[in-house]
C-alpha cells in the first residue's frame, strides 16, 4: 500500500515540476507561499537597545521566547512558560537522545535499525518506512531532522529503549534534569495525544542543549536531500523550516503543526560568532510564523553580539589529581564560554579560574572546576570545566613507584 502510496506521490511530483516519469517523492510539500518580508526590528538608541518590554516582536503568537544560545539568557519573551501544544517540536528532544547515545556510544551512525509494524503505521510526516524494513542511524536522523519523520522517530525510540513508552519515559526524565517544568511528553514525535505540551522557554532550553551538538546542525540546515536515492523508490526530503532557505544564517532547528498546536517553530540563526534562538508557538499562519521568527532574529542581531571567550571543549588548564595514575588531567571547557553584550558597548572581561580538589578515580566529563568571566564585578559567566579523559585509582604498587620516583628526582636534585 504505501509503495502504491509512494507512486502516486511520484505522479503528483512530475506534474507539478514538469520533470521525467522518474522524479522521486516528496517527503514533504515544499510550501509554495513566499517567505514575508520582515522589516528589522525598530532599533533603540545606538547606545542603549530597547528593553525587552518596550518590545512586541512576537505579536499574533500565543507565546515566544528569544535566548541567547552560549549563555542561556532570554533577550525576549512572551508568555514563556505558558503550557502549550508543541506538535513536532517535540523531535528535539528525541533528536537530543540520539546525538547523547551516539556521545556515549551507545549508537554508531553506521547501525542499522530495523522498522517495526507500529513503526511503519505512523501517520503525518514520514519516510515510508515498511515493516522489517531497514536503515541507517544517519538516514533515519536524516528523515527527522529535514522531513520531520514520524515513523523514524518511533523506530529510533524502539531501538534505543526497546518501546517508544520507555523511550518516552527517558525523554521526560531529560526534560526534567534540563529544569523543564513546563512540559511533559507523551509520545516521541509530537503526534496529538492528551498530556502533551510544553512552554516556549522550555522548548528554547531543550533547543540549546541539542544545538550543544554541533553535528545536528549538518542535518537541520539542509533544505533537500534524498533517502534510498540508488534504489526503486527513491524519496525526496525537503525541509519543513524554510527558513534555512530564505533567512542568512539559520541552521535549523525545527517547526511544527497540528490543528490544535498551530504553527511553532523553534529556529537558530548564527551570525559573527553569535548564535540565538527563537520559539513561537500557536502563530495562525506558516508566512506569519515565519515572519515573526524572522523579526525576533533581526532584533537580536541589530541589538546585540556575543563576546566568545572560549568554545566547548576548549583545553583551559590541568586540574591536580590525587592518589591516580596520573598527576593531573586537562580540563576542558562543558560548554561555550561567552556571554551577550549591548552591540554598541565595549564589553571588556577578565577570566579567573577556580579548581575543585579531586581524588582518583575521576572520570571523564566529570566535573573538575570553573572559569568565571566578569565584566568589572559583575559576573557574565560561570561555566564548569571538565576532565577531558578517565584517570583511574592508582594501586599500591603504582603509588609506591610513583612516590619512589617522587624521592629520587628530589635527590638528584640536591
Amino acid at each position: 500500500m504505501k509503495r502504491q502510496f509512494r507512486a502516486l506521490g511520484i505522479g503528483i511530483g512530475a506534474l507539478c515540476l514538469v520533470a521525467s516519469s522518474a522524479l522521486p517523492q516528496v517527503a514533504h510539500a515544499a510550501s509554495t507561499q513566499g517567505i514575508a518580508q520582515v522589516r528589522e526590528a525598530a532599533h533603540g538608541s545606538e547606545s542603549s537597545p530597547a528593553p525587552v518590554s518596550s518590545v512586541d516582536l512576537a505579536k499574533q503568537a500565543k507565546s515566544a521566547v528569544l535566548m541567547d544560545f552560549a549563555t542561556g539568557k532570554v533577550l525576549y519573551a512572551k508568555n514563556a512558560h505558558e503550557r502549550l501544544p508543541m506538535a513536532s517540536i517535540t523531535k528535539i528532544m528525541t533528536l537530543l537522545l540520539i546525538f547523547e547515545a551516539l556521545d556515549s556510544g551507545k549508537l554508531k551512525w553506521t547501525d542499522r535499525v530495523q522498522a517495526s509494524e507500529r513503526a511503519a503505521s505512523m501517520g503525518g510526516s514520514q519516510i515510508f518506512l515498511e515493516p522489517n524494513e531497514t536503515m541507517t542511524v544517519r538516514d533515519l536522523v536524516k528523515g527527522i531532522a529535514i522531513a520531520s519523520a514520524n515513523d523514524a522517530c518511533v523506530a529510533m525510540a524502539e531501538h534505543l529503549d526497546g518501546s517508544e513508552e520507555a523511550f518516552v519515559a527517558r525523554m521526560n526524565q531529560r526534560a526534567k534534569e534540563l529544569g523543564m517544568s513546563d512540559t511533559h511528553f507523551s509520545n516521541c514525535n509530537g503526534l496529538p495525544a492528551p498530556n502533551h505540551y510544553s512552554s516556549a522557554h522550555d522548548i528554547a532550553v531543550m533547543s540549546r542543549a541539542l544545538l550543544m551538538h554541533p553535528e545536528i546542525t549538518q542535518f537541520t540546515s539542509v533544505y533537500s536531500d534524498y533517502l534510498r536515492k540508488d534504489t526503486d523508490h527513491p524519496l525526496w526530503l525537503v525541509n519543513t523550516n524554510k527558513l534555512v532557505r530564505f533567512y542568512d544564517g539559520v541552521d535549523g532547528l525545527k517547526t511544527g503543526y497540528t490543528q490544535e498546536a498551530k504553527y511553532c517553530l523553534s529556529a537558530t540563526a548564527k551570525r559573527d560568532g553569535f548564535r540565538v534562538i527563537a520559539v513561537v508557538m500557536g502563530e495562525p499562519k506558516p508566512t506569519v510564523r515565519n515572519a515573526e521568527v524572522s523579526g525576533m532574529l533581526n532584533y537580536a542581531f541589530a541589538h546585540y553580539k556575543a563576546v566568545n571567550v572560549y568554545p566547548q571543549g576548549h583545553v583551559i588548564g590541568t586540574a591536580q589529581v590525587k592518589r591516580g595514575t596520573r598527576d593531573r588531567v586537562e580540563a576542558v571547557t562543558a560548554e561555550p564560554v561567552a556571554f551577550v553584550a549591548e552591540r554598541s558597548s565595549k564589553a571588556d572581561y577578565t577570566t579567573e579560574v577556580q579548581w575543585m580538589t579531586l581524588t582518583a578515580p575521576v572520570k571523564r566529563g566529570q566535573t573538575v572546576g570553573r572559569v568565571i568571566v566578569k565584566c568589572g564585578h559583575q559576573v557574565v559567566a560561570n561555566v564548569p570545566l571538565v576532565a577531558k579523559e578517565d584517570v583511574p585509582k592508582a594501586t599500591f604498587f603504582q603509588s609506591l613507584g610513583k612516590t619512589m620516583k617522587k624521592i629520587i628526582t628530589f635527590g638528584q636534585a640536591q
